[in-house]
């Protein structure tokens, strides 16, 4: 009698999960995973390998320490602002001997950078910054928490520092530590008020010509324009600006209860507005009435990685990629190692709230400051730390340089029935390579137990390496890598990988790693062939 064998599909859906027991989340959420780092839930389907980044000019930005402040201007133009020290002194002649130790702003387009102001004292603060179009030019203001505002013209690249002599400017903007644009005023904020300019100006502050301040009442920590709004973050409470001049601004509360910790983690994410609360990272989701809001907390699904994260540090930057409407933040200490620098990423899907939201890990990325910029069919995303380059994400397959790695690890799937020792027999993963592909899997049986003499642990299994068929063209040159020289016009990438297998198990989790410059490739599902035993 022929024996009779079992299927059990395996869609990689879900993202990293880690609110669930190990036995929950393996009934429930088959697909998701409890470890995965530099892989990301793809909008298409699967789990795929990140892209990596490279340097936006082989130059250093002048100075030392931290880049302070970030605006990408489009894909090819970037400014920064950077402590000044002696050697940048001696390299730039605009730059006087008395500017040492105060805060140096720069354009580059990627093969050198120009000085274009010098402002006052490094405060030891990020410099933030916001944009605007009062005049045909487009222009950014930065603010550093310390000195007056400076102003970038991108028209001809130039800066103006202002200056408690400029016109029309008010004492009580010097030091503001967070802009924003709403409703074509420049909101300055700096302790517990926020300071705004006459309509289409920047620093004209007369208030009969419709300047004025707005007390919150407590510390400011983030400020983002939202649907017709000005969402105002502090500590322990959200308010938020309406009205359309000062005349009939109204400040409004939406909650009293919880508040953002991070200006750096404030972003518009997917039609909603993202931030860090002390709780973890929450939504601040729009409701069917029109001015209405529900809090919602998109970090329940990862609370343990979440609560990790936030503990880690109280320095943070987060970046959004729009195509693919993506949310990444990342957790920045000064004497962690490149390798060691982690951060949290989530991919927004169409589901409404913390439900469309999936997530994962990256691990390889130190960030201190980031910024991104779409413009038509182009999209921008740059950071940088305290090494002095600038990074532009999204360019390569690797780091600077260095490989990629990459985890899935998914939970323990009892398959049916937890109590119940079944005997595997084959895996088929069936993956979307873009090109040569090197990874490794494992099955790892009833939770892995070390003390569990009674099971043997399959063993790892190379997929892309020598003698493997993954990653290879299937005809045109015979054992050809994809894209190499000889591979015939039409040559495709095989998708599908068995392997055969020998293992009895209870429960059985799978883990895939890869460690290379490979292409982007996504992991879209697995089928477990095994054979049901008896119960015992």
């Amino acid at each position: 009698m022929a024996t009779q064998w079992n299927t059990f599909p395996i869609e990689f859906k879900g993202g990293l999960i880690s609110n669930m027991s190990p036995l929950q989340q393996g009934l429930n959420a088959i697909g998701s995973a409890t470890k995965l780092e530099n892989m990301e839930p793809n909008r298409r389907g699967g789990y795929t390998k990140i892209k990596g980044y490279e340097k936006f000019s082989s130059t250093q930005i002048p100075g030392e320490g931290k880049i302070l402040g970030l605006h990408v201007v489009s894909s090819g133009r970037a400014v920064v602002a950077r402590k000044i020290d002696s050697a940048a002194d001696t390299a730039y002649g605009s730059i006087a001997s008395g500017d040492i130790g105060k805060t140096g702003y720069y354009w580059g387009t990627g093969t050198s950078w120009n000085h274009i102001a010098t402002s006052g004292d490094v405060g030891g603060g990020k410099v933030y910054k916001a944009t605007f179009n009062f005049d045909g030019d487009d222009k950014t203001v930065f603010v550093d928490g310390t000195n007056y505002p400076v102003i970038y013209n991108a028209a001809g690249n130039t800066a103006t520092v202002l200056t408690s002599s400029s016109t029309n400017i008010s004492t009580d903007v010097e030091g503001s530590e967070l802009v924003s644009v709403f409703k074509n005023s420049v909101f300055y904020a700096k302790g517990t008020t926020v300071n705004f300019t006459v309509p289409f100006t920047a620093h004209d502050f007369t208030t009969g010509n419709g300047a004025g301040s707005i007390s919150v009442g407590n510390t400011i920590t983030g400020m983002i324009v939202f649907r017709e709004q000005l969402i105002i973050f502090t500590q322990d409470s959200i308010k938020r600006l309406v009205g359309n001049s000062s005349s009939d601004f109204k400040l409004q509360p939406i909650t009293e209860k919880i508040g953002c910790i991070s200006p750096d983690s404030v972003q518009e994410f997917g039609g909603d507005v993202i931030y860090m609360s002390p709780d973890g990272i929450r939504l601040l989701s729009a409701t069917d009435r029109i001015g209405d809001f529900a809090l919602d907390v998109a970090s329940n699904k990862i609370y343990a990685d979440s609560d990790d994260f936030l503990s880690s540090t109280t320095q943070f930057a987060s970046v959004i990629l729009r195509e693919k409407g993506q949310y990444r933040i990342f957790a920045y200490i000064e004497a962690q190692s490149t390798d060691a620098a982690k951060g949290l990423a989530a991919t927004k899907f169409l589901a409404q709230g913390a439900d469309g939201v999936q997530w994962f890990t990256t691990k390889g990325l130190k960030v201190y400051i980031a910024d991104s910029v779409y413009s038509g069919t182009a999209e921008a995303i740059m950071f940088a730390n305290n090494d002095g380059y600038l990074y532009e994400m999204e360019q390569t397959n690797a780091f600077d340089g260095d490989n990629i790695q990459t985890l899935v690890e998914t939970p323990y799937m009892p398959i049916t029935d937890p109590e119940v020792r079944k005997t595997a027999y084959k895996l088929t993963l069936y993956t979307n390579p873009t090109g040569q592909m090197n990874l490794k899997f494992r099955l790892l049986f009833n939770f892995d137990s070390g003390g569990d003499n009674r099971v043997q642990q399959p063993e790892e299994i190379d997929v892309g390496g020598a003698g493997s068929t993954v990653g290879i063209v299937l005809f045109g040159s015979p054992q050809s890598i994809y894209g190499a020289t000889g591979v015939t016009y039409g040559a495709k990438l095989k998708k599908v990988y068995e392997e055969n297998l020998i293992g009895s198990f209870k429960t059985a989790a799978m883990r895939i790693t890869s460690d290379s410059t490979d292409p982007p490739f996504t992991l879209d599902s697995a089928v477990l062939q095994y054979r049901q035993n008896d119960r015992q």
